[in-house]
């Protein structure tokens, strides 16, 4: 008898238990809806007077990225010889045609300079040049995931475009991805500077 009223006194004894944020969250119905991918960020530019379509925001590389083809269409300057090494989609290197400096490139009402390589790939109709993080960071650019839209601001002024169209893309295009090797550049740097000192003082 008194193992049974023990036990029905623990049975009848009220625990409160302290739930984590995360679990109280999922209780409550607080955790966001998961949604779906907004497709890719493109915005409609000009070169000069030439509207060739959207360019692609990318986060990636640190160089604006222009295919050959485009760049001889565009007649826009001279390509000046570049050091940079390019590493494709595929992980194979690729060594750029060269660089043009100071293109003047149009979004809207703004106007802002960009630095590109120019890549001897196979061009995108539909978006034909990479707007990487130089550019981005030049015209101040905000990218809204959730609302799918890009605000770029020059000065007090701004304009936003809306990005809900997804863009397709060619998967055969090489230069869509594209990561700069730093590292082999600096390395194959060292080398030649080695070698230069060695020349010079023997």
């Amino acid at each position: 008898m008194k193992k049974f009223l023990s036990k029905k006194k623990k049975l009848t004894d009220i625990e409160i238990i302290a739930l984590t944020e995360g679990f109280s969250a999922i209780l409550t119905n607080k955790l966001p809806p998961k949604l779906k991918d907004p497709g890719s960020f493109t915005i409609p530019f000009l070169i000069g007077n030439h509207y060739l379509g959207k360019a692609l925001c990318d986060f990636g590389a640190s160089f604006n990225l222009m295919p050959l083809s485009n760049f001889k269409n565009l007649g826009i300057g001279h390509v000046k010889p570049t050091a940079v090494t390019l590493q494709l989609a595929d992980r194979s290197l690729a060594q750029p045609e060269g660089q043009i400096k100071d293109v003047l490139v149009r979004m809207d009402k703004f106007i802002f300079l960009a630095d590109f390589i120019i890549l001897n790939c196979e061009a995108d109709k539909k978006v034909p040049i990479i707007l990487r993080r130089p550019f981005l960071a030049t015209s101040r650019t905000l990218i809204d995931v959730y609302k799918g839209e890009v605000t770029m601001r020059l000065n007090n002024e701004h304009v936003t475009f809306s990005l809900f169209e997804s863009v397709q893309h060619n998967d055969t295009a090489e230069c869509h991805t594209v990561d700069v090797l730093d590292d082999l550049i600096e390395e194959e740097f060292n080398n030649q500077s080695t070698l230069i000192a060695e020349n010079v003082t023997s």
